[in-house]
This record gives C-alpha cells, sequence and structure tokens, in this order.
C-alpha cells in the first residue's frame, strides 16, 4: 500500500514521513527530494530555471509511475495535491492522510526555513501570514480530500491509523 503525507508547505510532511517510515519498517521517499536527484537540482533551482509549471509536470509523472503494488510512505510537496488530477491518483493509489497542522504550528516551521522555500523568497514575516492565508484558502479544497485529516497528531498516533489500514488492507 502507499501510504500520502500531504499537506501546507511546513506542517511536517517530510518529518512524519522519515519516522513513519522507521517505526513501520517502511521505505519514504520526500517527493522534492527524489524529484532533485533526478533533476540534479534543488527545487529552487528548478523553479527558478525551468518554472513552477515544469516543476508540477515532474510532480505529476512521478505520482503517474507509482506502483501500487509496493509498500512505500511519501511526502508530497505542499502543491502536488492542487495540481493536475493529482489528488485523484493518490486517493486511488493509496491512504492520503492530510496534515493539517494548526497556523502557529505551521508558521514556525515556515519562519525557520525560508531559504528552502522559493514561493516565500524575499518575503517579510507579515507577508507570509498572508501568503498563508491565501495559499491554503486556495489549496484546502484539494488537502481535504484525503482519506484521513490529522490535524496536530504525532508520528506514533499515525503509525497506529496506517498499521491498522495495512492490516486492513492485507486481509
Amino acid at each position: 500500500m502507499l501510504v500520502f503525507l500531504i499537506g501546507f508547505m511546513g506542517s511536517g510532511k517530510s518529518f512524519a514521513g522519515r519516522h513513519l517510515g522507521e517505526v513501520l519498517k517502511i521505505p519514504c521517499i520526500d517527493m522534492d527530494k527524489h524529484i532533485e536527484e533526478q533533476e540534479k537540482r534543488t527545487v529552487r533551482e528548478i523553479f527558478e530555471q525551468s518554472g513552477e509549471n515544469y516543476f508540477r509536470e515532474l510532480e505529476h509523472q512521478f505520482l503517474e509511475n507509482l506502483d501500487t503494488d509496493q509498500r512505500l510512505i511519501i511526502s508530497t510537496g505542499g502543491g502536488a495535491p492542487c495540481f493536475y488530477d493529482n489528488m485523484q491518483i493518490m486517493n486511488r493509489k493509496g491512504l492520503t492522510i492530510y496534515l493539517n497542522r494548526s497556523k502557529p504550528v505551521v508558521m514556525a516551521q515556515l519562519m525557520k526555513g525560508i531559504e528552502k522555500r522559493p514561493l516565500l523568497q524575499d518575503k517579510t514575516e507579515e507577508e507570509i501570514w498572508d501568503f498563508y492565508d491565501k495559499k491554503l484558502s486556495e489549496r484546502k479544497a484539494f488537502y481535504e480530500q484525503a482519506q484521513i485529516h490529522a490535524g496536530d497528531m504525532n508520528y506514533l498516533e499515525l503509525a497506529d491509523i496506517i498499521r491498522e489500514k495495512l492490516d486492513t488492507a492485507t486481509q
């Protein structure tokens, strides 16, 4: 079974994915890192050199090419569910979990990693708060199509839910 972690940038998808992979003994792929390795450049460089549309196509191809017979945890990029029919692909191919963290939790993470996030470049803290509100309102309808809404659950609580779904899927 494929397990997709979705949510806004800074919601902890990569962190949760790594830890869930360790706890559940399932390999974890960070979609952005995978794309960076394939392209031999950072997400920021892809955005700057080839544009956001090109990056979104790479995300879509990644999802299309996933084999549903494997067990994987996939930490998606924050925008991945919102382009093409990516959310439907993920729901069809596996279990989708929306890390709908509270705004203060997400904002703390965003403020720590501005340099890694192309969409936040050159924004003030106030502009980032506004950006969060605007982007989340645009993306929320996609995120809410996820099968599980995790809120501020920690990765151990998520592991229990995933374990239960995996057990059900193998019966």
